[in-house]
């Protein structure tokens, strides 16, 4: 069966049991989560979390991406966020390879230019982590004093181990966030 066909079967079903129309559209919890697109990990399931609770952001790495900082803009200044957490995991494919053979890859495949493709690689992830923290707390576009954690989800515990907390504003620029290990 094809994506497209297993959508339609499946919304049909979805569809005959909604009962989710009168969800407001401000998420419930006013809480904003990034997270990374890996398939083994189910946001709302890992954090106890029901649909309308959250905004979930997600990309590959779980990353702070100007087009994450723009969600969070919206999230918080449009519908009322005010705390956000960021997801990365163990076992994460960004961990994985390199930017630049990846990009020569996709140009050989496709014949595009991918000069400019960031496809944002890292290898310690930990790091990593704490630089997302960095930036959405760095960020000029976020009332100061909103806290931001940042959590590693383990996939072989399903645990999640948080790793480093700050909160936004200019308090916070000068100093790298402060590990709540």
């Amino acid at each position: 069966m094809s994506l497209a066909e297993h959508i339609q079967q499946q919304n049909a079903r979805y569809a005959s049991r909604f009962d989710r129309s009168t969800l407001a559209l401000p998420p419930a919890r006013r809480w904003a989560i990034v997270a990374c697109m890996d398939a083994r990990l189910t946001v709302e399931e890992v954090v106890g979390i029901g649909t309308g609770d959250a905004h979930i952001i997600r990309n590959a790495g779980g990353l702070v991406t100007d087009d994450a900082i723009r969600s969070l803009a919206i999230s918080t200044h449009l519908l009322g966020t005010n705390e956000f957490a960021i997801i990365e995991h163990t076992g994460c494919g960004m961990l994985t390879f390199e930017d630049e053979p990846v990009r020569r890859q996709i140009a050989e495949r496709t014949g595009a230019d991918t000069g400019d493709l960031r496809l944002f690689a890292f290898r310690d992830l930990e790091a990593n982590l704490r630089e997302q923290v960095r930036r959405v707390v760095e960020s000029p576009l976020f009332q100061t004093g909103i806290p931001v954690t940042g959590y590693v989800y383990e996939v072989e515990t399903g645990r999640l181990r948080p790793v480093v907390s700050a909160k936004t504003g200019a308090a916070n620029v000068e100093r790298e966030p402060a590990s709540i290990r």
